[in-house]
């Protein structure tokens, strides 16, 4: 079966790589890679490295790797006959999830990648270079100084900072160095200029519009909870449709479905770029309550880019969530406001609650990658307060500070830790 892929890989299809290979592990990266070119840079050098290594290994090094899961796979019934290795379908997954020897094949799996992942994190280690992660909440979480990143706190150093007279410029300070009267490039704005640039490298995610407003430069991805409003109606009414009209009750067809909702034009600007459209479909699609939820979005957004795109720049910002409506509202794709006419106040307290178990969500998300290991800076910043907690490397300047900052410094230190 062809498959519209690199040069490399194709030639290691050809070659027989993925036929001798166990059988599930071959199905599944066959299947990854079926829509090569709406997969970003990141994940393409993944794939490539990754067959590489199997590739050029000793095939005894390689048969020893994989035997466990060889193993397995006799164990569970794998055979030709039931088990096509170009095809990926849902009666192989229920195969594998409905076997008794579920958890001896996912041991075996994280056997091999072990060691894969090992060499291939090395590799990507050798060429690391300074990473930032600013990670922003609104001035309506009133909790005091003390109670903010408490899950985060004992890893990193809080900077004492002097908020500007007028508060309007506190972000705008903080990530372009002047007021916002002046429309200066954002940190992501200038990594996404610069001459070390990567593509899909600088991220701006905000639940509300600040963050979009400041950033103008085509090469920064751009994710506004609030401008998609448009494409998340649709979504929600179009799911809807399909369900009830079409009256389907599985993935196996309502899958194929959802994959034509995409992203127009008038809808968002990511919907020119075919990778960003299908990130932000199957963000807005696969996440649990990205669709209604604000922060749930951000969230999510930040931690697929991380995992796909690993960007140099991410620039997040949150929001407030509202007090939710009846739960049954949200077991279906649908319009809370349309959905229900109960007021939906802000629920200053379920927000910061959230807030602090997201903030911890995100950097353990970082640090799971070989990219972001000890060479990522942190700002976890809650707009307005005269304080921010920094996580970084010890060569990272804003660290040693112990007076309090003008927050157009903390942007001369961060974009100089950038080199950009």
């Amino acid at each position: 079966m062809a498959v519209a892929t690199s040069k490399t890989i194709q030639r290691f299809i050809d070659s027989g790589l993925f036929e001798r290979l166990p059988a599930t592990f071959c199905t599944y990266f066959y299947d990854q890679i079926q829509e090569w070119d709406l997969l970003f840079p990141a994940e393409q050098s993944y794939y490539e490295r990754l067959f590489t290594l199997l590739a050029d290994s000793d095939r005894k090094a390689v048969e020893e790797l994989f035997a466990p899961l060889r193993e397995t796979e006799r164990l569970m019934g794998v055979t030709d006959a039931n088990w096509p290795r170009h095809r990926f379908t849902l009666q192989q997954v229920g195969l594998i999830n409905r076997s008794k020897h579920y958890t001896e094949w996912r041991q075996a799996v994280a056997f091999a990648f072990s060691r894969i992942d090992t060499i291939l994190d090395a590799e990507v280690a050798r060429k690391g270079r300074p990473r930032l992660v600013v990670v922003i909440s609104p001035a309506e979480i009133a909790a005091s100084a003390e109670r903010l990143w408490t899950r985060l706190s004992k890893h990193g150093e809080r900077v004492k900072l002097e908020p500007p007279r007028n508060g309007a410029d506190y972000v705008p300070l903080l990530l372009t160095g002047v007021p916002r009267g002046e429309s200066a490039p954002t940190l992501a704005d200038l990594h996404a200029g610069s001459n070390q640039a990567e593509p899909y490298g600088a991220w701006v995610i905000d639940a509300g519009e600040t963050l979009s407003g400041l950033s103008r430069h085509p090469r920064v991805a751009r994710l506004s909870y609030r401008r998609l409003q448009p494409y998340r109606l649709r979504l929600m009414t179009e799911v809807q449709e399909v369900i009830e009209r079409e009256r389907i009750k599985g993935s196996t067809t309502l899958g194929p479905r959802l994959k034509e909702l995409k992203a127009l034009p008038e809808e968002s600007e990511l919907a020119k770029d075919p990778v960003l459209a299908e990130f932000l479909r199957s963000t807005l699609l696969r996440g649990n309550g990205t669709l209604l939820l604000a922060n749930t979005f951000v969230e999510w957004s930040t931690v697929n880019a991380v995992r796909r795109a690993r960007p140099v720049v991410t620039v997040a910002s949150f929001g407030l969530r509202n007090q939710l409506k009846p739960f049954s509202s949200l077991l279906i794709y649908a319009d809370q406001d349309a959905a229900s006419a109960a007021a939906a106040p802000p629920d200053l307290e379920g927000s910061y609650i959230d807030l602090e178990m997201f903030y911890q969500y995100v950097w353990q998300e970082y640090g799971k990658f070989a990219e972001y290991r000890a060479n990522t800076a942190f700002l976890f910043v809650r707009e307005g307060l005269d304080q921010l907690l920094a996580i970084g490397p010890p060569d990272f300047r804003l660290l040693a500070e112990k007076k309090p900052l003008p927050l157009a410094s903390v942007f001369l230190k961060t974009k100089e830790w950038l080199g950009v």
